[in-house]
């Protein structure tokens, strides 16, 4: 039966983080005509976007974690990735893997976790740094929405946070892959999906 009593819970709840999924120089300097993974229409400037919220962020006082993808140049760490739509991709040592910090307004004091799957949660030390900063709400962004930004929303759930998608600031391989992953975040948790609009004015009022 379905929660009839359900209720979307604060826009933050308690202390929150700003998680910055995967936003690497690949997005900006990567000109290919066939990229290694398939992006929907207007992912650049979706990704552009997530500057607001990090200026928005660093203006609160609120943590700005930075998550990278990056892969051995032997391949040994890419497990089953490569089994599906997705090609090589996010090398140690290619300039298109490092986090785009120029266009984020990266700044000193903010945080880099290094992911070797989808989820930042996976393999790394995201938890003990969220615990660390005494984290309960994060707010994700980034891309993509299907993928990296959908798995890390799933293990932020089921460790008990309290996550919120910034739906105009991520972008999935493709728009409905993208919708359908939102919906799937908002089926864990209502009121997942909020406005790049409504975060900043949150956090402006922290």
């Amino acid at each position: 039966m379905a929660n009839s009593t359900k209720q979307a819970r604060e826009l933050i709840d308690g202390r929150p983080a700003l998680i910055v999924i995967d936003i690497q120089k690949s997005t900006f300097i990567d000109t290919s005509e066939v990229g290694s993974i398939d992006n929907m229409p207007g992912y650049k400037d979706r990704m552009l976007a997530v500057r607001d919220v990090v200026d928005a962020s660093h203006t609160a006082g609120v943590p700005v974690i930075f998550i990278q993808e990056v892969h051995r140049p032997d391949l040994i760490d890419f497990g089953r990735e490569l089994d599906g739509d997705e090609d090589v991709h996010c090398l140690e040592g290619d300039p298109r893997t490092e986090i785009a910090k120029d266009e984020m307004g990266f700044r000193e004091g903010d945080y880099v976790v290094p992911k070797r799957r989808y989820s930042a949660f996976f393999g790394t030390d995201l938890e003990i740094l969220l615990r660390g900063l005494k984290v309960d709400t994060l707010l994700l962004c980034g891309g993509l929405t299907d993928v990296c930004v959908h798995y890390t929303f799933v293990d932020g759930h089921q460790s008990d946070y309290f996550c919120r998608v910034i739906e105009d600031c991520v972008a999935g391989s493709s728009l409905d892959a993208h919708e359908a992953a939102l919906r799937a975040m908002e089926y864990l948790q209502t009121g997942a999906r909020r406005s790049k609009a409504s975060v900043i004015a949150a956090l402006s009022h922290l």
